[in-house]
């Protein structure tokens, strides 16, 4: 008698079908089109190949690219075609790891020669020939002994070093593909054809296990989607991505540079300071609403300190230290502590807290070089950080506050967010207790504000549970900024108290946030968000005067010395340039307003004004134009 397998679909219905049966045979009964768009199956709570058999009683819920899951499978599979392929064009390579990332996918290899681009479009044309071969990917288990015997015969050692460091109990699966193997957990998407629309994008160097110690291996990147329209309409992202690239505007702009003598330690130029300063005022002004004090700690501590904090333990290596007096002491990579050293200054009732600590402090933290990225992935920046110490009843109210905060601070620059909560992680600090009731506390937040959250599992700080606020840029990509952490372990190791309505010492509970995250990573995102052509109130040069002939020259400084006094940052170009050439330079610059004027302006008390948006607007009253850009500036209109 032939075995019935019993499927329970996710809408509660029930199927049942005579001898072996996969996910794709139950999604081609339900429809044609759910049987193309099928990446994988989640079965009994666990991810499935559409193609492997289902056990008997199977709840079943089928997957496409619209879910974030199938979406790694869909990348991680084109990973293993790729790397199929550059084992056929190029023998004696060796495998490391193809991992799926956002909106692709990477694999390393080793190999004897670097890649070109010509390499790049040969894999490519070599990855499409074996998908129009509709290979199936056939899992294979097999015991500790026989993967290891079988990858040594194949020269695998990355392979080989992979199982040993894998746990006893874990399974040993591998794929293959025709005579292509591969080890992997998987699930992956059942044939090679069920792959549409690829594209390999770029080649670098990387190390094995992310170590300096070890091998340069070279990755290949890509990127895939299900249809050809995604990958054209992701393609045209990336090349409006690379115009907008801060480091290239950054350079084009004057607003800093990057030193091979201080890798990874930014220089900002007069033009980048004003933007710094632009963007710490407004959150000087917003810090003052919620009534922060701000402190400034030092740059330098005992490292018996962060011995004391946990950050020893859990970050030294990626801390920098020196020795002083015969002492090691160690470069701040984070002010935590230093706020802890400020609230040990004094003694605290009930009555004081919450007391809300704000620092913007420059912190260093030892990046590998290969991580290095503009402002975006920097070895030293300053946080915009605050501490805030209250009673466990307060927690619901701070962290709603801080919320607040950080709405209104990312609405000034119009940035839309999602919310993440991110909890335990492996290597943490405090019992599960503390961690259960500081991720409830959190939770209880975000739900009696209605802020709709992704969980998170295993992120959080290695002190507490974080709320993370995910900023999304013109161009819809996401990058992590804001973090809300709750802290019981810190005024633990510090042995932080104040004094309870019983006359008794409690513990006060720490919340670690900041805003901007590090304020030369969101200058990096601003930049590349606005192109370079920031709102009015942010841009170094407001308004450039741009006098037609030398005699116009005394008029264009008159008005300078107007705008200035009105707190506008106004230019005079005074060379000897046609106007035309100062026009297109003030453009180039992007300058938001140009005041061209003549002999016409002169004899008027005119200006002629142009626009970065839209260009020439014709004869404009220079008082009416000062009242608006006043205006505008003060606002900080976008």
């Amino acid at each position: 008698m032939s075995q019935v397998t019993e499927v329970i679909l996710k809408d509660g219905s029930v199927r049942e079908f005579s001898g072996k049966v996969t996910a794709l045979d139950v999604a081609r009964e339900i429809s044609g089109r759910l049987a193309k768009e099928v990446i994988t199956a989640r079965v009994n709570g666990k991810l499935y190949d559409i193609n492997r058999p289902l056990p008997a009683k199977a709840e079943l819920e089928l997957l496409t690219f619209d879910d974030p899951e199938a979406r790694d499978i869909y990348r991680h599979s084109t990973a293993h075609v790729m790397a199929q392929a550059v084992k056929e064009l190029f023998p004696g390579t060796k495998l490391a790891i193809g991992p799926a990332i956002q909106d692709g996918f990477y694999y390393d290899f080793d190999m004897e020669r670097p890649l070109s681009s010509e390499d790049l479009e040969k894999i490519e044309q070599r990855m499409q020939e074996l998908v129009g071969q509709d290979i199936e990917f056939e899992r294979m288990v097999m015991s500790r002994q026989e993967a290891v015997e079988m990858f040594r015969k194949l020269g695998e050692d990355y392979k080989i070093e992979l199982i040993e460091q894998l746990p006893e109990e874990e399974e040993i699966s591998c794929y293959r593909k025709g005579d292509f193997i591969d080890l992997c957990s998987g699930p992956h998407v059942g044939r090679s054809s069920r792959i549409r629309a690829f594209k390999l994008t770029s080649v670098a160097g990387a190390y094995w296990r992310g170590s300096e110690e070890n091998a340069m291996l070279q990755r290949v990147y890509g990127t895939v989607f299900a249809k050809k329209s995604q990958l054209e309409e992701h393609l045209e992202m990336l090349e409006e991505a690379k115009k907008r690239d801060h480091r290239r505007l950054g350079k084009d702009l004057d607003l800093f540079s990057i030193s091979e003598d201080a890798p990874g330690m930014p220089t900002l130029h007069p033009n980048g300071v004003v933007i710094w300063n632009e963007l710490l005022k407004l959150w000087r002004e917003e810090h003052d609403k919620d009534c922060y004090r701000e402190i400034r700690t030092p740059l330098i501590l005992d490292k018996r300190l962060w011995e004391q904090s946990g950050h020893w333990e859990n970050f030294r290596e990626n801390m920098y230290t020196t020795e002083v007096d015969e002492k090691t002491f160690c470069l701040k990579p984070m002010n935590c502590p230093g706020a802890m050293l400020y609230y040990q200054t004094n003694h605290y009732s009930y009555r004081d807290l919450p007391l809300r600590t704000a620092e913007l402090g420059l912190v260093h933290r030892h990046e590998l070089s290969g991580v290095l990225h503009g402002l975006l992935r920097v070895r030293a920046f300053t946080q915009d950080d605050a501490h805030i110490f209250m009673l466990p009843e307060q927690i619901g109210q701070e962290v709603g506050k801080v919320i607040d905060l950080v709405d209104r601070m990312y609405k000034v620059f119009g940035l839309e967010y999602r919310v993440e909560l991110s909890t335990q992680p492996e290597k943490s600090m405090g019992t599960k207790e503390q961690w259960d009731n500081a991720i409830a506390a959190l939770e209880k937040v975000l739900e009696e504000k209605q802020i709709p959250y992704k969980l998170n599992p295993g992120d959080g700080a290695f002190y507490g549970p974080k709320i993370d606020f995910h900023i999304l840029d013109c161009l819809k990509r996401s990058w992590q900024c804001s973090t809300i952490q709750l802290d019981f372990q810190l005024p633990e190791r510090f042995d932080l108290t104040y004094i309870g309505e019983d006359g008794q010492k409690h513990r006060p509970v720490t919340v670690h946030r900041v805003v901007y995250g590090a304020v030369e990573r969101f200058m990096g995102i601003l930049i590349e968000h606005f192109a370079g052509a920031f709102p009015t109130w942010l841009a170094p040069v407001q308004v450039k005067l741009l006098p037609i002939a030398d005699r116009h020259h005394d008029y264009c400084h008159k008005l300078q010395h107007k705008l200035t006094e009105a707190g506008v940052r106004a230019v005079v170009d005074d060379r000897n340039e046609k106007v035309g050439y100062k026009i297109r330079q003030a453009q180039t610059e992007k300058v938001p307003y140009m005041l061209v004027a003549g002999d016409k302006e002169v004899e008027d008390g005119t200006v002629s004004l142009r626009t970065r948006g839209e260009g020439d607007k014709g004869s404009t009253d220079f008082a009416g134009f000062l009242e608006m850009i006043a205006l505008e500036i003060s606002q900080r209109s976008l």
